[in-house]
This record gives structure tokens, sequence and C-alpha cells, in this order.
């Protein structure tokens, strides 16, 4: 899975951040120049994803990838995620790196597929979307940790989508406010969505007669979705209907039924890593 775009600049950033001068312990010992293989082996169930930026990171040191299991693969403990070769220095240069990348990705994607497979068990067709809330540099990797889980991006950006919050509403002059700025601006948005975030029915009414396409409701809890999704659907056939707010794997399945089109959630992208193992050894001695 190589859809979501990683620059060479951000490999060698990566590599850069934990070695950007020398390896002071292999150049002590001197074992840098010694032909070596490394393997990075999965210790738990979990889905593989950004291994192929792993293997970008031994490439970018120097090294050889000999295989790799793609993103979104389902692994097992024992799996080997990636296989490299080349000269020590090189892989000891790429270990931790490598390491880190996996453990989180895949500890992500994990929790994505298992979030995923509970939601389509309770409803399926609900979706499961992921937001943009996470720690700043993190939006590559966590799009395609979660995409490889069987996740879909909410927003990957301001620029995407028109998604009016109440701090816009009060800027704008109230609902009238936005109503207005939406139909003066409707043709400029033939090709796109209009969000607006919603945190009653009366509020999810308003934002229907102002315009929105999908109404956002945040923090509403799976009964009052349940109580407001059948007479919004019954008034606005075509309006979509969005989960928001404290979702997680222990109640997406209950947020799933209650009536909405997709799940956004956040909390993905805080899933415990997976524990991926990392063996070094010299070539000679296989």
């Amino acid at each position: 899975m190589n859809s979501v775009f990683f620059d060479h600049a951000t490999i060698d950033a990566w590599i850069a951040e934990d070695a950007p001068l020398v390896d002071l312990t292999t150049h002590l010992l001197a074992v840098g120049d010694r032909a070596a293989q490394m393997r990075l082996t999965i210790r738990g169930e979990a889905v593989a994803a950004c291994t192929e930026e792993a293997a970008r990171i031994v490439q970018h040191c120097g090294a050889q990838v000999d295989r790799l299991l793609a993103s979104g693969t389902p692994v097992a403990a024992g799996d080997v995620l990636l296989a490299a070769s080349g000269p020590a220095a090189d892989l000891l240069r790429a270990w931790k790196v490598a390491q880190n990348l996996l453990e989180y990705a895949c500890g992500v994607a994990a929790a994505t597929a298992r979030m995923v497979r509970a939601v389509q068990a309770a409803a399926p067709g609900v979706a499961v979307l992921t937001t943009r809330k996470h720690a700043p540099g993190l939006r590559r990797v966590a799009l395609k940790a979660t995409l490889s889980g069987g996740a879909f991006p909410h927003r990957l950006g301001v620029g995407e989508t028109v998604l009016v919050f109440p701090q816009h509403r009060v800027l704008a002059g109230g609902w009238e406010g936005v109503s207005a700025r939406l139909a003066v601006a409707a043709p400029a948005l033939a090709e796109k969505k209009c969000v607006v975030e919603a945190h009653s029915l009366d509020d999810a009414l308003r934002a229907a007669a102002a315009g929105a396409d999908v109404v956002q409701f945040d923090k509403a809890t799976p009964e009052q979705l349940r109580a407001w999704c059948p007479p919004l659907r019954e008034r606005h056939a075509r309006l979509g209907l969005l989960a928001a707010g404290g979702i997680h794997l222990g109640n997406a399945a209950e947020y799933a039924a209650s009536g909405v089109d997709a799940l956004v959630t956040s909390s993905l992208h805080y899933a415990p890593p997976a524990d991926v193992g990392v063996t070094i050894e010299p070539l000679e001695q296989r």
C-alpha cells in the first residue's frame, strides 16, 4: 500500500533525528564493516503498516531490503515484517528508526482493524473515519496506518472540505449568518460537501435548513442519536449524519447502530504500539 506519499526529505529527516553524525557505539567497537542481516519481527497479532517506509529507511542508510510484508497485511506473532542485509553500520543506523516507525504504525493499524470489524458487525456499511487530531508531524504515518487497518480519513486539512464549527457560526453572526453566507457561496461549493457541527436535534435541523450536506454530531450519546436520526432522515432524506467525540473501540459498535452513516474518531491515533523485535547478526552465521 503506497498510496500515501512520503518524500525523500521526510525519510532522511527521521534518520537524521536519531543518527545525524556518528553511531559512537558502532564506531568504538569497530563492527560497522561486518556483513550482517537484520530482521524486524512482530511479537503479537497486528496489521502491517508503513513497512514500505521502513524499507526506505534501510535503503537510505545504505543497506538492501531482502523482503517485506506489504502494509495492510494481517500478521501473527513471529511474522517477519522486514528483512534486510548489508554493512552492519548501515543496519544499525536504520534499526531504531525503522523499529519505532513500525511499532507505532502497526499498533494503530491493528487498533483500526479491530474497530472496523466491530463497527461492521454491528452495522454493515457504517464507515470509520479518522481525524486530523494527532501530534504535529504524524499526519502521513497516522493516515497510512489507519488506511492499512481499513478506516478512511475524515478531513486531511482545512482546505479539503467546508466544516462549520460553532466557532465559525459565532463569527458569522449565528445561524442566519451561516445560512446567508452558504447561500452566496453555493455555486463555488458545487464539488464540495458542506459539513456543519451540531450538538442537538435543533442544531441539526438548523444546519440542514442553512444548507448543510452533512451534520456532524459532537459528543452526542448513542441514545440521543437513536432519537434524533429518524426525524432527520424523514425531513432530509439525503442528509449525511456523522457521530464524533469520545468514540473508541469500547463503544464504537453502539454508536454504529445508532443510525448514523459514519463514526469520526481520534482515538486510533493513540493506540498502544505493537511489539516489534529486532535481530542483527553476521551473515556468515547463517
